[in-house]
């Protein structure tokens, strides 16, 4: 009886030892779980909020940017330090680049910029993360974006989203910081290597980590955090910052999949622009890290979060100022080793719904659908300008010309129309605001209106043709005629091609409809002139035709009025 109370009080005391020692292992990793998972929603949240509430802005901002490499560069930095992502903002990059609203040329300014806007994350967490008690200040912040963010009106909504985002950042902050300390996680987190094999292995666990949290600047306060609590030396926080710039680059890489070799192009840059800093930078650690040392405040003795912030932030300027004048290069290897792809030769038009991971919102789909159509509309300009020709000069000089060249337009008008279409309808099913759907409901019209417009260019174009070929006579002055008719098309059609994808003023609308009534007017004297000429014994065939491509052309200038309304 005593051997059997022994050992139920030993095993009693065995299971308690181990329980203990259990609960302290899965009680930290559950907290670090918890934080990081806080810290990561909250800077989505954050980032989210600011994109729903002023992100439309920004991107049209970003697909006009300049030539001008320091207002690129400028450009790319402030919307990054705005919306909090430089993976947002590559994002934008490679999906403007891609559907032809920037250069390549203009990519690599924004990237670079993207670069230094991404460190003012660091510079918040360290400013505010550790001088005073978080929660003081992080638990009414959420509640205030909490109560904002139920309001009606969507605006209040978002900059609710957005706060509500920036407490919970800071929460999970909090919770990183009491977790990565010595006594919780030390025995798991506490590097203490020295040497090259460190640095080494501090860079790839930057790389990696950045990789699988999609975000520099949530591994960065990670960093910080450990840092500022003794698990890292400083040394090894470098190199773990420096490595994290190169594993931001997976969002860009994520984002050109599937785009056009110059969306590709625009990824790799980023990656070249981040992996040769870095490279450079860690061949010469030493001297980089005492120039970071010696213009920090403070110096050997400086706040080692406001030291890590400093590097983050000095070695993204450097890196900028030195590769600014070699973008020219940098593109120019970009095109060498991605080759253009072959379908891109031939007339074949792509617009395809790329989802990148929630990276960006609808706007960035908005612009890419005006941008199509805008090129839409040059490609129907284009097939409505060869009309005239064909009424000015009737011979067959003009058939051996036109002929392929416009049945291929009217292919890729109706590839267009497809496509555009197709998109449009897939940004239907996104989260979008009722002031967006309008939008997209008028654009879907538009292209409907240019696809019709693009028939009765080919039918105009093919009449005209047709009449070459038959050999019809017509009266110079018939011809003549045509010609202001023609003319006044091609205005109302210019008026559309330089205001698409705009709002039209009243002051528009009414010259719109004084065009419509002018186009409308000539019809009708010119279809009367055509009867006159049946009656007085005129070839039949040849009026008839002439009063088709009458009407065709009348259309043309109906469909500009539907499009004008629309807008």
């Amino acid at each position: 009886f005593v051997a059997i109370v022994q050992y139920k009080f030993i095993l009693e005391k065995n299971i308690s030892f181990c329980y203990y020692h259990f609960m302290n292992i899965v009680t930290p990793v559950l907290e670090l779980v918890g934080s990081l998972g806080l810290l990561l929603y909250g800077m989505k949240l954050m980032s989210d909020g600011v994109q729903k509430s002023a992100g439309e802005k920004l991107q049209r901002t970003l697909s006009v940017v300049t030539s001008n490499k320091v207002v690129a560069i400028l450009t790319g930095m402030l919307i990054t330090m705005i919306i909090q992502s430089s993976g947002a903002t590559t994002v934008m990059v490679v999906t403007f680049v891609n559907a032809g609203l920037i250069s390549l040329a203009q990519s690599a300014g924004v990237i670079f910029g993207a670069n230094i806007g991404t460190t003012i994350t660091a510079w918040i967490v360290s400013i505010f993360g550790f001088n005073f008690k978080i929660s003081a200040f992080a638990v009414p912040v959420v509640g205030l974006g909490y109560f904002l963010s139920i309001f009606k009106k969507r605006k209040y909504q978002n900059i609710g989203e957005a706060i509500m985002g920036f407490g919970l950042l800071f929460l999970g902050l909090s919770g990183l910081s009491s977790v990565f300390t010595p006594d919780q996680l030390g025995w798991m987190l506490n590097i203490k290597g020295t040497g090259a094999s460190a640095i080494i292995l501090g860079f790839l666990i930057g790389i990696v980590v950045t990789a699988l949290l999609h975000s520099s600047s949530a591994f960065s306060a990670i960093v910080i955090t450990m840092a500022y609590n003794g698990l890292i030396s400083w040394e090894l926080a470098a190199a773990m910052t420096l490595g994290s710039n190169v594993g931001s680059t997976v969002d860009s890489i994520m984002a050109s999949m599937g785009t056009s070799a110059n969306g590709r192009r625009a990824a790799l840059i980023h990656v070249m622009f981040n992996l040769f800093g870095t490279i450079v930078v860690l061949c010469f650690l030493k001297p980089f890290l005492d120039l970071v040392m010696f213009i920090t405040p403070g110096q050997e003795n400086s706040n080692i979060a406001i030291r890590i912030s400093m590097l983050h932030t000095v070695f993204n300027i450097i890196t900028t100022v030195v590769m600014t004048p070699l973008s020219g290069k940098l593109v120019k290897i970009a095109e060498f080793l991605i080759k253009d792809d072959p379908s891109e030769k031939k007339k074949v038009f792509k617009l395809e719904f790329i989802e990148h991971s929630g990276k960006e919102n609808v706007a960035t789909y908005i612009i890419q659908a005006e941008k199509a159509i805008a090129d839409m509309t040059d490609v129907v300009t284009d097939m409505f300008d060869k009309i005239q020709i064909g009424v000015t000069k009737r011979n067959s000089s003009y058939v051996e010309k036109y002929a392929q060249e416009m049945a291929d337009a009217e292919d890729y008008v109706d590839q267009m129309h497809e496509q555009i279409t197709h998109f449009l309808v897939k940004c239907q099913g996104l989260q979008i605001t009722e002031k967006q759907l309008n939008h997209i409901s008028c654009m879907i019209q538009i292209v409907d209106e240019l696809e019709n417009m693009s028939d009765n260019c080919y039918t105009s174009i093919m009449l005209i043709i047709r009449s070459i070929e038959k050999k019809m006579e017509f009266k110079t002055e018939d011809m003549e005629r045509l010609l202001p008719y023609i003319e006044l098309v091609r205005q109302f059609l210019q008026f559309i091609r330089i205001n698409i994808n705009k709002q039209l003023t009243q002051e528009k609308l009414e010259l719109a409809a004084e065009l419509e009534n002018g186009i409308d007017a000539f019809r009708k004297d010119l279809k009367k002139v055509a009867r006159k000429r049946l009656e007085g014994g005129a070839d039949v065939k040849a009026e008839l035709l002439y009063i088709d491509m009458v009407r065709r052309i009348e259309h043309i200038g109906d469909h500009c009025f539907s499009i004008s309304e629309s807008l």
